[in-house]
């Protein structure tokens, strides 16, 4: 199973579009999005080309593959015009006997996580800022931002037989 999972595009046409450039070459099974698809939210600037209206049709071309979960800026408007669940505040996807816990991250995060087994991945959003560490025996990642990052590079994480790498976007 191939996994693409992106953050916090934030509305961003330009940024999605890089993104969507991402998911045509690496051709995920499915593609998670960790919250924070359309609007910027009250404390962020605005982010390059951010035209929320310009980011549905994108997202929504890969409506079959996407499984996201709600993020801070997300509300039922953005339910109302996505074609895809984007208000559940996490899931649970297992693959190659592996559980990955899916969450934005303002809520649960790596400073408070869930009950989780053993060797579990821990995915969430949230901070804009790039993660890969080991918790009590949980792996936290942290795609980092599509849109806005907070670490200098507009990422997301692929995820292929086991392995976890960051991609960088292009700018």
């Amino acid at each position: 199973m191939k996994l693409l999972i992106a953050s916090d595009i934030h509305g961003s046409a330009y940024y999605c579009a890089e993104l969507m450039e991402v998911i045509k070459k690496e051709n995920p099974d499915r593609i998670i999005l960790l919250g924070d698809l359309l609007y910027h939210g009250p404390r962020n600037d605005l982010p390059k080309d951010y035209a929320p209206k310009k980011v549905i049709p994108m997202l929504s071309e890969y409506q079959d593959k996407i499984l996201a979960v709600r993020g801070n800026c997300e509300a039922e408007v953005d339910q109302m015009v996505l074609p895809f669940s984007c208000l559940a505040e996490y899931a649970l996807l297992e693959t190659d006997g592996i559980t990955m816990y899916l969450t934005h991250g303002h809520h649960a995060n790596p400073d408070q996580l869930p009950p989780l087994p053993q060797g579990s991945v821990f995915l969430s959003g949230h901070t804009h800022i790039k993660r890969d560490e080991l918790i009590g025996g949980i792996r936290c990642l942290n795609p980092g931002s599509v849109s806005i990052p907070k670490d200098g590079s507009h990422s997301c994480l692929v995820y292929e037989n086991g392995d976890f790498r960051f991609v960088t976007l292009e700018d």
